[in-house]
């Protein structure tokens, strides 16, 4: 049998992958930001009905996989698989998600990188065959974070310039082994990276070495130039992990300047302050599957590289004065 594997770190699917469709739902903040147009719906109240934040951003799991079903019009009958995940402890938001879903379900945590981890393997699982449609899923929510990793939001404790704000959103997307659209063609699977930083508020710092690490065995293993892509696109490294990731790249030999772009600062405007920018697991998910998606399918782009970004800490981690380990996947998607 052939082997899939290129180079140390990358698989290349045998056959392109489309996805069939998207839905995102974001808060308010990030609905008015300067992507807020492309997203499926905006919610005003971010505990979305629910008695608690936790429930709310379940909910709104359950409303993108909906909406991403409606759009490529399935239901969950015709799907073989789920993977999907969040920040929070044991996937909750995902977990309380998936008990309506009748779906067999891989819940996963990869941080902020899930995201792109969920791509990846629906691409494996159905280029091996073993799937004909799976339902991938991401989320996250600015106060379930906060109260999980930093602080209770009801304290109103003064975040550092370094901090980035957790994006509140959920995104799904149905990927099949046949139909049109832009379509998964391959992954770099990310090692775990640890800079050595201990600040929480700094996830950029942490992040941006695993995002360097990652691109560059993307290249190495392809043996693909920079501009192959329209755009490459890290997840939430924000506006210091962009600059840090940026310049060890340049330094590594990769000028991405001019086709670079990080969700985590894409999704807010720099008037609203969100300090460094956007993060969570919902940063990449719902930047990609309303922004980035619909610019695919019009052909606005043609190739992009979504290298998902992931800090890998726990609170007990942090209270045990661990460093951070990091993590970044990423999948190649082109318009074909």
């Amino acid at each position: 049998m052939q082997s899939k594997k290129l180079g140390e770190q990358t698989y290349i699917f045998s056959h392109p992958l489309p996805i069939l469709s998207t839905g995102s739902v974001v808060g308010k903040k990030e609905g008015a930001g300067p992507l807020g147009s492309s997203f499926d719906e905006i919610i005003a109240d971010p505990l979305y009905g629910e008695k608690s934040w936790e429930l709310g951003e379940s909910k709104m799991v359950r409303r993108a996989m909906d909406l991403a079903l409606t759009k490529a019009k399935l239901t969950f009958a015709d799907l073989d698989l789920m993977f999907g995940g969040d920040l929070l402890n044991q996937l909750i938001a995902v977990n309380l998600a998936a008990r309506h879903v009748p779906v067999p379900f891989f819940g996963l945590f990869g941080a902020c990188s899930t995201f792109a981890e969920a791509l990846g393997l629906a691409g494996i699982a159905l280029d091996g065959g073993f799937a004909a449609k799976v339902l991938v899923s991401a989320s996250s929510h600015y106060q379930t974070a906060e109260r999980q990793f930093r602080y209770p939001t009801e304290l109103g404790i003064q975040r550092k310039q370094t901090a980035h704000r957790t994006v509140t959103g959920a995104a799904a997307a149905i990927i099949g082994t046949s139909g049109g659209g832009p379509a998964l063609t391959g992954i770099t699977v990310g090692k775990v990276i640890d800079a050595g930083v201990k600040d929480i508020n700094d996830m950029g710092a942490a992040m941006a070495p695993a995002a360097v690490d990652t691109i560059e065995r993307h290249f190495s293993d392809t043996g693909r130039k920079s501009d192959y892509y329209d755009l490459i696109v890290t997840g939430d490294l924000g506006s210091i992990g962009k600059s840090l990731a940026q310049d060890m790249l340049a330094e590594a030999g990769y000028e991405i300047k001019n086709n670079y772009a990080d969700c985590g600062v894409l999704i807010y405007a720099p008037e609203q302050d969100m300090h460094a920018g956007g993060s969570g697991c919902a940063c990449s998910a719902t930047v990609f599957s309303g922004y980035f998606y619909s610019q695919l399918i019009t052909a606005e782009l043609q190739r992009i590289l979504l290298v998902s970004t992931g800090a890998l800490l726990s609170p007990t981690s942090f209270q045990q004065g661990e460093t951070i380990p990091a993590i970044a996947h990423a999948v190649s998607i082109e318009k074909v």
